[in-house]
């Protein structure tokens, strides 16, 4: 089979890409524009195989969208292409709503028209696979207490804590994840109304090598390391449910190949932490691996929290490990710990991605 993945240059699309390349026989098209968080450079290793191919576009640009279709002809597009960090959103909220909305739109359009024009045997095994966030269903807000010792997400005395299912309500609470749930109505739109075979998948927090930099782990990784402040939103007690992106690159090959079009499945990592959990943990492996004189947990430094901050997220996934055998390989002990150890090894990968100049200097290619 032939994919084609928008937003392949990013952090979970290139995830998703060199899984593919590494471990199928399947071909990939990466439709990408390159905006300032995709990087080639997270590809290189795949990249000279002769399953793998590159279109830098702008997935709202139907023309140029049209044209890749009808030449590379693709089995299937997993849409990974979007404008995904909600700081960015309530500063600058036209872009996302341009990407994920404007952008959605155009592509499932154009895949429209691709599909309705394949004979027979290819329309019927066609899929189009739209991957979403845990962020649309809003906020389970805080955990009840007492917890009778149980963990987030695990039964507490006689209650049973909130997890987010595919009936779950959108209630979406920032400008990014309003725009990402009206995408998801946009595909359901196209499923229902026209019959194109879509899937969505909903998944919590990712992390893992690749991450750009202004993500949380990998923020507070390298400001750390430069001996910079730490900064934790409020008390930093908002609950994350986290997800290692390689597992995550699984269970969407899974979810393309063996999923029900029509169908939601919620991806979560069995991993929920309180941010402040998590800076705690990335200081104290980092003091293992590379000591500093005073403890990195001197270097947390608590800032006003962001407007319309979620308390918590917290995914169900019985669905996708009931229907498609899928679950999560990393604990986050053991994720995290890959993630830093890839970090240590690769701080000249973080300077090029932050300043451009893998793909100024090597590719020819201004985002």
């Amino acid at each position: 089979m032939k994919l084609l993945i928008t937003g392949g240059a990013g952090f979970i699309g290139s995830a998703v890409i060199r899984h593919i390349i590494t471990n199928t026989k399947d071909k990939v098209v990466n439709l990408d524009k390159l905006t300032y968080a995709g990087n080639l450079e997270s590809l290189s290793e795949v990249s000279d195989s002769g399953r793998y191919a590159f279109e830098k576009v702008d997935i709202c640009n139907r023309a140029e969208v049209d044209r890749v279709l009808a030449q590379h002809q693709p089995g299937a597009i997993m849409h990974l292409a979007a404008e995904s960090h909600v700081d960015r959103s309530i500063d600058g909220p036209a872009a996302f709503i341009e990407t994920n909305i404007v952008g959605t739109y155009t592509l499932l359009e154009a895949a429209r028209h691709y599909w309705q024009g394949l004979h027979e045997q290819r329309r019927t095994n066609f899929r189009f696979h739209h991957i979403s966030t845990d962020e649309v269903y809003g906020d389970l807000g805080e955990l009840p207490s007492p917890l009778g010792g149980e963990g987030p997400g695990e039964r507490g005395g006689d209650q049973e804590l909130p997890l987010f299912t595919e009936q779950t309500p959108y209630a979406p609470s920032s400008p990014y994840s309003a725009s990402k749930a009206s995408s998801d109505h946009l595909a359901r739109a196209w499923q229902r109304t026209y019959g194109l075979p879509v899937l969505i998948t909903n998944c919590s927090n990712n992390y893992g090598p690749y991450h750009f930099p202004e993500k949380l782990i990998p923020l507070v990784i390298l400001n750390a390391l430069e001996n910079k402040p730490l900064p934790v939103y409020g008390k930093g007690d908002q609950i994350r449910d986290w997800l290692y992106v390689e597992d995550h690159a699984r269970a969407l090959y899974k979810v393309v190949t063996e999923g029900k079009p029509g169908e939601t499945y919620n991806i979560g990592g069995h991993n929920e932490k309180q941010n402040i959990e998590v800076v705690q943990t990335i200081c104290d492996i980092l003091q293992e691996l590379r000591p500093r004189q005073n403890s990195y947990r001197e270097l947390i430094t608590h800032v006003q929290d962001r407007p319309g901050h979620d308390m918590r997220y917290a995914i169900d996934a019985r669905k996708i490990q009931r229907e498609l055998s899928w679950s999560p390989n990393e604990t986050f002990e053991t994720g995290i710990r890959k993630t830093i150890e890839w970090y240590l090894e690769n701080l000249d990968w973080c300077k090029r991605v932050q300043d451009g100049r893998y793909q100024r200097d090597r590719l020819g290619v201004t985002a």
